[in-house]
């Protein structure tokens, strides 16, 4: 028993409470030396620091000075297992795992004690509690948004380690942007950096920078050939003012002369309209060559460059020689233009279109005036030598000035194509200049024109029905007035929305690119800005715009020109090896897709995704695997592949494999 001046029994047992007579305590004197260390003996099950020491020479431990040094964890396991306070955290028992079973000491009153049990049994559950929030925090921290790659460009080649690190670093960081965005499948992109970062340096997979080679080839261009007289252009004059970007331009110009060889008549040089979308003056001679134009179609239709004077003074409004696009049906006939606008010509000696984009059917339609249409946007439309420069420049950084010739790039760039820096190639890996086009066709005006849901909460919602208002008034009165009109999840389910960037970088990881991949991306401001670009730039380190290839001097000429700045991305994306498109409806997506075809020979593959699969797959990101989505997004990709005729009235423009633009050398 403990004595009154604390010291110990002489057999060297150790002193413990009786626990047979729940008595009052004797009172004891307070220390005048050290009280707080003894309450703290006593709350560990301790009658006194002497119990503490002779707890110690049991274990085998010496009494010296600092015993707390020597001891290991077995012999710390003994004296914690066996105190009062393990007891209170651990009521169930962990002392009985092979350690000698310690005599309890019993508080006075049972009500105490049940309460001090149900206190620290609920501690204990607060503590496993934070545990597993913490654990949940982790996770979670896996799947925020990757960190762009700063300083990034074409030449740069990131270590396995150090790539690892990038991509396994920090998502919860975004870019500078408008706002930060929510990222979308975000568990998906986690499994997308794991598996790039595990397999970097292994081989791309067979096919996936290749076009079905033998019945691609068997196609070469002949949209050039004509067997027909030339048109007088006897019954009148045509105008066009083209309205929106460079691609519905392109497509209302090649109408335009088709409409003019159809009604026998006089095509004046296009006028390009001012767009507040587009916010861009240029006209047709700051984008194409007019003096080719005109040379080269002179053997089909007469061209000239202004109205005779006897003309230009008439209120072509008053005399009624204006038609808009509202007045000429979507993809109207021939026999529509022979009856409803060859009077008005033959009256009043001019009509003047409003617009023109896409209101000239693809069949029926002629066979010579179909291969008069592919002769126009593949022969007769090249780009002015200022855009031809500046764009071979993109090629040749892009394909490292590694030098190549071809029809391609002959008709694209002109003499600028054959002027590459030609550095020595001898010691170069095979497809070292090998480059990946994208058109991201994520801007604003498309997402706010799509009705779908981004990602980016109450904000977003309004910001964009803002823009509809502005730019869009015809589709804000239609929601106003509809309850029909499909939900922003119906749409996405059906693939009626346009990629994201996270969605469109999961295509790219899904079928095989690594990161190393050297990438030139054609957009023009992303919405969302670098916050929506940052699993993009991070999972491809090696993406690039026009404006990190050109230097500001290069690119200050065609800076406030959108039509000029598609133009050299129209240029980047042609001439690349595999060209991968987000938006199938997007016109220039179209129109490069179908130059690639005509020039390519059978050896520029196009990437087109099917939307509503894509969708369907996305949609589970909690669920499906990696492997899983990647086999089955490679699948989808080797069905658009396949090489096959046109289709009855779709784009020559995007599918010139048909008799009319090409011929078929099998």
């Amino acid at each position: 028993m403990i004595s009154v001046n604390g010291g110990e029994r002489g057999d060297g047992s150790s002193s413990f409470h009786s626990l047979s007579h729940p008595t009052t305590p004797r009172s004891r004197p307070a220390s005048p030396r050290s009280p707080t260390s003894k309450k703290m003996f006593r709350d560990f099950g301790f009658s006194s620091t002497s119990s503490f020491r002779t707890r110690l020479s049991n274990t085998g431990i010496s009494n010296s000075k600092s015993p707390f040094s020597s001891l290991g964890f077995i012999q710390w396991w003994k004296l914690w297992s066996g105190s009062k306070l393990f007891e209170l955290w651990f009521p169930w028992g962990f002392g009985n795992l092979g350690f000698k079973q310690q005599q309890r000491v019993k508080r006075k009153g049972v009500g105490f004690w049940y309460w001090e049990r149900v206190r620290v049994f609920a501690a204990g559950i607060g503590v496993v509690v934070l545990f597993f929030l913490m654990i949940w925090w982790m996770l979670l921290s896996l799947q925020d948004p990757i960190l762009p790659h700063k300083g990034s460009s074409l030449n740069q080649t990131s270590s396995s380690s150090s790539s690892s690190l990038l991509i396994r670093g920090e998502w919860s960081k975004f870019g500078k942007g408008k706002r930060p965005q929510r990222v979308m499948y975000s568990r998906l992109l986690a499994l997308a950096a794991h598996a790039m970062a595990e397999g970097e340096n292994k081989p791309e997979p067979r096919g996936l920078w290749e076009e079905p080679l033998v019945p691609a080839s068997s196609w070469t261009p002949c949209a050039d050939q004509r067997n027909w007289e030339a048109c007088e252009g006897n019954n009148g004059y045509i105008l066009i003012s083209a309205n929106g970007g460079i691609s519905q331009q392109r497509v209302a110009v090649c109408n335009a002369v088709a409409i003019a060889r159809l009604l026998n008549s006089t095509l004046v040089l296009p006028k390009f309209l001012y767009s507040s979308v587009w916010r861009d003056g240029s006209q047709f001679s700051d984008i194409y060559q007019e003096e080719h134009f005109m040379s080269y179609l002179k053997a089909d239709i007469r061209i000239v460059k202004e109205l005779p004077i006897e003309l230009q003074s008439l209120d072509l409004e008053a005399i009624g020689s204006i038609v808009s696009d509202e007045e000429i049906m979507k993809e109207a006939k021939p026999s529509f233009f022979r009856k409803n606008i060859l009077p008005i010509l033959l009256r009043n000696r001019v009509v003047h279109f409003i617009g023109f984009g896409n209101r000239l059917s693809f069949d029926p339609i002629p066979y010579q005036l179909q291969r008069l249409r592919c002769r126009c946007n593949f022969h007769a439309l090249r780009f002015v030598p200022k855009i031809q420069e500046t764009g071979a420049l993109i090629v040749q950084r892009m394909r490292q000035h590694i030098p190549r010739w071809g029809l391609l790039d002959h008709n694209l760039m002109g003499p600028f194509a054959a002027k590459s820096n030609t550095k020595a190639t001898k010691n170069l890996p095979k497809y070292t200049s090998r480059y990946l086009a994208l058109h991201l066709r994520f801007e604003i005006d498309m997402a706010a024109h799509s009705l779908c849901d981004f990602g980016g909460g109450e904000e977003e919602r309004k910001e964009l029905e803002a823009y509809r208002e502005i730019h869009f008034p015809a589709l804000t009165l239609l929601l106003k007035n509809s309850t029909k009109l499909p939900s922003a999840s119906v749409l996405r389910s059906e693939g009626r929305c346009p990629l994201t960037p996270e969605e469109a970088v999961l295509m790219l990881a899904a079928l095989g690119f690594n990161r190393k991949t050297h990438i030139y991306l054609a957009s023009a401001h992303i919405y969302g800005g670098k916050s929506r670009m940052a699993a993009l730039s991070s999972l491809y380190p090696n993406l690039v715009t026009k404006e990190n290839l050109l230097s500001s001097s290069e690119i200050e000429p065609f800076l406030n020109f959108s039509s000029q700045l598609a133009a050299l991305d129209f240029i980047g994306c042609a001439a690349a090896d595999a060209f991968a498109i987000t938006d199938s409806g997007s016109q220039l997506s179209s129109l490069v897709s179908g130059y690639r075809i005509y020039y390519g020979g059978g050896k520029l593959p196009t990437i087109r995704p099917n939307k509503r699969r894509l969708a369907g797959l996305y949609m589970k990101n909690t669920t499906i695997e990696w492997q899983e989505l990647g086999g089955r997004i490679r699948k989808a990709v080797r069905q658009s592949k396949k090489v096959h005729e046109r289709p009855v009235a779709r784009s020559i423009y995007r599918h010139p494999r048909c008799p009319e633009c090409m011929c078929k050398t099998e």
